[in-house]
């Protein structure tokens, strides 16, 4: 008797060693079923990637938020709606949104765009976009006549601003007195660059220069060397776009090897 009584406080001695180190591990026991800290401990890293930081002072809401989820997922369970094939379905796909998730964490942590990738994609851009800026202004009209008409009159003093506000066809520069303001002649169609970059400084276009959109008259107000941004300044959209670039070739790398029936 006295041997099972010791034996039993023993047991009783060991159990309340092991309650403290079970409560530890888990935030609640809902109809008998563990709440393992873990779950919110991966909710808060969900939240957070999601941009929602939990501050201490919301610690307990979101304990609230992991065993209401319990309760809620128990008595679904309990209903049998995790053995429909709707949610067997769901349940796949998310599997997959969360590897395919992890995979192309795991591969941007593994491949970082370096500065001096930055350097060279920036060194790119500069080259392509040197030069010369020209600062220009335009009506745009439907038929060569009417372009022609323009120019008689802006030769007579006319204002081009006036005519452009009042004729030309242009929604963008119409409203700004043909105003195109800065812009390198490759970010025009070629009739219209080549008709540009042949006027001298505060010239007009002698006779209508027809492009796809229409009828043109152009005068040029000004000529610099193209004002290009700093490293520092585009640095963060040239380091998205490389990042973008090297997820791309990854994909494709991966789909080139996978064999598809």
């Amino acid at each position: 008797m006295k041997k099972q009584i010791l034996t039993a406080i023993a047991t009783a001695t060991l159990l309340a060693a092991l309650v403290p180190a079970a409560l530890a591990q888990n935030i609640a026991i809902v109809n008998g079923k563990p709440v393992p800290k873990a779950r919110m401990d991966a909710l808060a890293q969900q939240m957070a990637r999601a941009g929602r930081q939990i501050p201490p002072e919301m610690q307990g809401q979101l304990k609230e938020e992991v065993i209401a989820r319990e309760i809620f997922v128990q008595e679904a369970q309990a209903r049998g709606f995790d053995a429909t094939d709707d949610f067997k379905n769901q349940m796949e796909l998310a599997r997959q949104s969360i590897l395919i998730r992890e995979l192309f964490s795991d591969f941007q942590k593994k491949n970082p765009v370096t500065d001096a990738e930055v350097q060279a994609e920036y060194d790119k851009f500069a080259a392509a976009n040197a030069g010369k800026e020209y600062r220009a202004r335009h009506i745009l009209v439907e038929k060569e006549d009417e372009a022609k008409a323009i120019i008689a009159q802006l030769k007579k003093g006319a204002k081009f601003d006036v005519i452009a506000k009042k004729q030309s066809k242009d929604p963008g520069s119409a409203a700004k007195g043909g105003d195109l303001d800065w812009a390198a002649p490759s970010n025009y169609v070629k009739e219209f660059s080549e008709a540009l970059t042949a006027l001298g400084k505060g010239k007009t276009t002698e006779t209508p220069v027809k492009t796809q959109f229409g009828y043109h008259v152009i005068r040029l107000d000004d000529v610099r060397d193209a004002q290009l941004p700093k490293l520092d300044d585009v640095k963060p959209q040239i380091t998205q776009q490389l990042q973008q670039q090297k997820m791309s070739k990854f994909q494709e790398e991966l789909r080139a090897k996978a064999k598809v029936e």
